[in-house]
C-alpha cells in the first residue's frame, strides 16, 4: 500500500481573473475548490493511475470534512487524525501575475503526534510512505526521525517531497526518492546552484548520504533524475503553462506509480516528467490520458552524455 501524508492540509481556492488590481473590487472569471497539499496532490494523482493508496494528515473542521468527502468522491481513501482547528484555507489568484495567500497549519498535540507513529508502525514491508508539503517548525526535528526510523527499521519506501531546515536531518536516514527543485536544493546546502552540473553535483551528495533517487525539477530546463549509477536528463515537453500547482507532485506521483509497477528508475523518471507537464498544461491535476499523450515528447538522455557510473 502507498500512505501519503500531508502535515497541513487545505482548501485551493483558486480563483482566475484578467487583472488584479490590489485594494479595489475584482471579479473572478471562474473559481475552483480543490483540496490541497502536496500529500493530497499525490494521492489525488495516484488514484487517476489507478494506483490505490491511503491519503494520511492531520484536518478539522467543515473543511477538514470537505477535504475528506472530496478525497472520497475521487476514490481516495483517507485516514486523517482530527484537530480541533478548522482546517485552512489557501487562496490562489491566477491573473498576470500569481498571488497566494496561505493559512497557518494546525497546532498539534502530543496525541495527535503520537497517533500518526502508530499508524506507520502499522505498515508493513514494502509500502511506500510519502512525506510531502511543510513541516511545521513547531513539530520537534526528532518527530520526523523517528517516522524516518520507522520506515527504516520495516523496510518501507520512505518518499519525501519538503524543504526547510528539518530536512536537513531527515536526509540522513535512508530515503528512497527525495524530489526537490532546483531552487530548493540550493537551499538545502545553502548555495544558489545555476548549472545542471551544480545540480548533479549537489545531487550526488544526496545519493551519497543514503538517498537512493533524487529527481531535481528544472523548470523549463526538465528535469535530472541521479541515483548510484544513473544520472539523466529531461527535456519539458513544449505547451502552454497553465498551472504549476501540483505539478511537483505530479512528477512524484508518476515516479512511484511506474517504479511500483516495473521497478525501472529511468522509466519512472520519464513517466513522472511526463505527469509533472501533463499537470502544468491545465487547471487541474492530470488524468492518465494527459501523461500517455506527452510521455513520447519525454526526451531522456545521460547527464553530459557520458557514463557518470564513477
Amino acid at each position: 500500500m502507498i500512505y501519503t501524508c500531508t502535515m497541513a492540509p487545505s482548501i485551493d481556492y483558486t480563483a482566475y481573473l484578467p487583472e488584479f488590481d490590489n485594494g479595489k473590487l475584482n471579479r473572478t472569471n471562474r473559481v475552483y475548490y480543490y483540496p490541497g497539499g502536496k500529500g493530497i496532490n499525490v494521492s489525488r494523482v495516484l488514484k487517476r493511475f489507478g494506483v490505490a493508496n491511503k491519503a494520511l494528515g492531520f484536518a478539522g473542521g467543515f473543511t477538514g470534512r470537505y477535504i475528506e468527502e472530496y478525497l472520497k468522491n475521487e476514490g481516495v481513501e483517507t485516514d486523517f487524525i482530527e484537530t480541533a482547528e478548522v482546517t485552512r484555507i489557501n487562496v490562489k489568484i491566477k491573473s498576470a501575475t500569481e498571488t497566494e495567500l496561505n493559512g497557518p497549519g494546525p497546532e498539534l498535540g502530543p496525541d495527535q503526534l503520537q497517533a500518526l507513529l502508530t499508524k506507520v508502525h502499522t505498515m508493513n514491508k514494502g509500502d511506500w510512505f510519502v512525506l510531502a508539503g511543510t513541516l511545521p517548525n513547531t513539530i520537534p526535528t526528532d518527530y520526523f526521525l523517528k517516522l524516518a526510523r520507522i520506515c527504516e527499521n520495516k523496510n518501507i519506501r520512505f518518499v519525501l517531497d519538503t524543504s526547510g531546515p528539518i530536512l536537513k536531518s531527515l536526509l540522513n536516514t535512508p530515503v528512497f526518492l527525495f524530489k526537490p527543485n532546483q531552487q530548493e536544493l540550493g537551499e538545502l546546502f545553502g548555495v544558489e546552484i545555476t548549472s545542471m552540473t551544480e545540480v548533479y553535483e549537489y545531487a550526488r551528495k544526496l545519493v551519497a548520504s543514503g538517498t537512493e533517487h533524487v529527481v531535481v525539477s528544472m523548470g523549463g530546463d526538465g528535469a535530472m533524475l541521479v541515483s548510484e549509477k544513473t544520472a539523466l536528463i529531461a527535456k519539458a515537453p513544449k505547451g502552454n503553462v497553465v498551472n504549476t500547482v501540483g505539478a511537483g507532485d505530479s512528477v512524484v506521483s508518476g515516479f512511484i506509480a511506474s517504479y511500483a509497477e516495473h521497478g525501472d528508475a529511468a522509466k519512472a523518471f520519464r513517466f513522472g516528467v511526463a505527469s509533472g507537464s501533463a499537470t502544468a498544461f491545465q487547471s487541474d491535476l492530470c488524468q492518465k490520458e494527459d501523461v500517455t499523450k506527452l510521455i513520447d515528447q519525454i526526451e531522456v538522455y545521460p547527464f553530459e552524455d557520458k557514463d557518470v557510473t564513477g
